[in-house]
């Protein structure tokens, strides 16, 4: 199935729906963001001002630069973190839309030394490779935020070709081709640490997803009715129109 060509109505509304969507599935509560690369001008991107996801409507959406600065300088205030998504974006071309989490059950695979690992299959779009980012390591003691463009950066340079990242004592950030696949790996990410931290204090040997089960699972178009009838469910649940009329 082609991939739609979106109107910056259509994507305002959607940027809507998926703040609304992480925000009942419990990935984002006061804080946490999700953006999409703008559909009509791909050096910027569409993010909400600073506000909680649960809470955001179209006319709270702001259009940024690559670098984290506001098209419309007199605008609302934005978000501290808004470096996070411009320095994906910058950095990977391929990708149109990011979330940042603080999930707090991925925070113990932050703070550790187990590796987040994919083991259930419906959490495939995390990928094979989860790195760890510290913002210590070259920033040295901060308040843990990602609040300018170096700091992006180089959370973006480690996060390379992957589609998650784990930020030590603070949450992950996640990337992918279209909003509904970032939404899909942002919901499935907290259920799969939930379910290796319980095989973990099993005692069993963990079983990952093998590299072959993801590649295969990562060729299913995400605009097939079996993708977006996700988004049609969390939408609902979410108590918000999953398409514009």
């Amino acid at each position: 199935m082609p991939a739609p060509i979106l109107s910056l109505e259509q994507s305002l509304h959607d940027l809507v729906v998926a703040n609304r969507i992480l925000a009942h599935e419990g990935v984002v509560d006061a804080y946490g963001h999700v953006s999409v690369r703008h559909p009509l001008h791909p050096d910027r991107y569409l993010l909400s001002r600073s506000r909680s996801p649960e809470l955001v409507e179209a006319h709270d959406i702001l259009e940024f630069m690559l670098d984290g600065t506001p098209v419309n300088g007199a605008g609302p205030t934005p978000y501290v973190e808004r470096f996070i998504h411009g320095a994906v974006y910058e950095a990977r071309p391929d990708i149109h839309s990011v979330v940042h989490s603080h999930a707090l059950e991925v925070m113990p695979f932050t703070i550790g030394d187990i590796p987040m690992q994919p083991v259930i299959h419906v959490a495939s779009d995390i990928g094979m490779n989860i790195p760890l980012w510290d913002i210590r390591d070259h920033f040295g003691d901060t308040n843990l935020l990602v609040s300018n463009l170096a700091q992006g950066r180089d959370l973006a340079t480690c996060l390379a070709g992957n589609g998650v990242v784990l930020m030590r004592g603070h949450g992950f950030t996640a990337a992918a081709r279209t909003l509904v696949e970032v939404v899909k790996a942002s919901v499935y990410l907290p259920s799969n640490a939930r379910v290796l931290k319980e095989a973990l204090l099993m005692g069993a040997k963990v079983k990952p997803l093998s590299a072959g089960e993801i590649a295969i699972r990562a060729t299913v178009d995400p605009y097939s009715p079996q993708i977006q009838r996700a988004w049609e469910y969390w939408a609902l649940r979410a108590g918000v129109k999953p398409y514009l009329d």
